[in-house]
């Protein structure tokens, strides 16, 4: 069976987190979207882990269920060099053996749902192996709390320690992590780090397993490459991300690598610090061209809910949006199935132009202007595109720009020319 999992989310109890991250909220809203399972996130608070007790029902060990809806046991802790780690943990009982291991190490595992841990990387790792809990990088590249913002490599972090899977974040994807070859062994995880239960943010990342149960038990086995296997990562294209190029994070002005060292990371044009992109830091520990022959495909997408937007030209949480995207939902199930599976031709049935945005988005052919320095990217739909009957769409010829390798400035010089007029 094929099974669609989010597996790295955040609860009520985490900062800046919506209240609304609850299990009820969490269970209804995964189903909307097209999930059958779904990360805690942030179990090793205990309040969490009651408020899962209450609210669901035990299915087989590490495995919750409520209203159909999976639920494995998932945390991420931030390390003594603030880089953040995804735990998915076996049991219960695992889960409050490793808080009382990590207490004398956290002041506010407790309290905090990302709990900070005066341990190294390599140290979480050791414990996490000794406890049989699966471990790995979250959102390996975002420029913030990430692997390679305090580390050049993987044996830098975890030393000789052995972790299970790497987290690709928003901005990346499994082509840009394999370009460094320590990679390829790994199983590669694409979720959503969703600080709020709804359809634009769960789920915006996520796997697909091929497995026999939806259990803690077979997905380990997936993610180890036991007899069962991911066979789909999709999410963002990763210009979308926030931090895909390098720009400043304060106006969000684009800059190549070279210009922002040349301004030792100060923005000339507001003085906001400039933030390395995810694009730049691969490039900078790319070894390798080549591929694992096992790599799932990767299928970029866009929340149904911000494809709906653009076409509209709404805001994403408007009523105009919302009733359109419960029209789809109600027609065809769930946000998944209309962004990965329904043909184009019933979509159109719905809505023609969301049908042809979705098409774009499924064969490339969306305009994206690239995030950075904090700020999401756009997605644009082309006028050949918006003029073409659907019937049309495999036949036309589009040109979509490649604005990700053309800099908002090409040179310092130009820059600062143009900077001082």
């Amino acid at each position: 069976m094929h099974i669609d999992a989010d597996l790295h989310i955040h609860s009520r109890y985490s900062k800046a987190v919506s209240k609304a991250m609850t299990i009820p909220n969490l269970a209804e809203n995964a189903r909307f979207k097209g999930l059958e399972m779904v990360g805690t996130g942030d179990i090793l608070n205990p309040n969490w882990e009651k408020e899962l007790l209450k609210y669901t029902k035990k299915v087989d060990e590490g495995t919750y269920e409520r209203n159909g809806i999976r639920f494995l046991l998932t945390t991420e802790v931030e390390d003594n060099r603030r880089v953040h780690h995804v735990l998915i943990f076996p049991s219960i009982e695992t889960v409050r053996e490793m808080r009382e291991e990590l207490k004398p190490y956290s002041s506010d595992i407790e309290s905090e749902g990302r709990p900070h841990l005066t341990l190294s990387a390599a140290e979480i790792a050791d414990l996490a192996n000794e406890l049989g809990v699966l471990i790995g990088p979250a959102h390996a590249f975002t420029p913030w709390t990430s692997l390679y913002k305090e580390h050049d490599s993987l044996k830098g972090a975890y030393d000789d320690a052995k972790i299970h899977f790497l987290e690709l974040g928003l901005s990346a994807d499994s082509e840009m992590a394999d370009m460094i070859k320590a990679h390829h062994k790994l199983t590669y995880l694409s979720n959503s780090d969703a600080h709020s239960p709804m359809p634009h943010r769960l789920g915006r990342e996520f796997n697909r397993f091929e497995v026999d149960e939806a259990t803690f038990e077979e997905i380990r086995k997936a993610i180890m490459k036991r007899g069962r296997k991911i066979v789909l990562n999709a999410g963002l294209d990763p210009r979308l991300g926030k931090y895909h190029l390098t720009a400043c994070s304060r106006c969000y002005t684009k800059y190549s690598l070279e210009e922002a060292k040349a301004f030792r990371w100060k923005c000339p044009k507001c003085g906001g610090r400039i933030k390395k992109g995810v694009r730049d830091r691969i490039l900078e520990l790319a070894d390798t061209t080549e591929r694992p022959k096992d790599r799932p495909p990767y299928l970029h997408l866009a929340p149904l809910a911000e494809i709906i937007a653009m076409v509209l030209d709404k805001g994403v949480e408007t009523k105009a949006v919302r009733l359109f995207w419960e029209r789809f939902l109600k027609e065809f199930g769930s946000e998944i199935r209309v962004l990965v599976d329904v043909p184009v031709e019933e979509l159109a049935k719905v809505h023609e132009e969301v049908a042809k945005a979705v098409w774009a988005y499924r064969n490339r052919k969306l305009i994206v202007i690239p995030g950075g320095g904090g700020k999401y990217g756009e997605i644009r739909l082309p006028e050949e595109i918006k003029n073409a009957r659907i019937e049309d769409l495999e036949s036309i010829e589009v040109e979509v720009p490649d604005v990700e390798e053309k800099p908002k400035q090409r040179s310092i010089t130009e820059f600062l020319r143009k900077s001082n007029k």
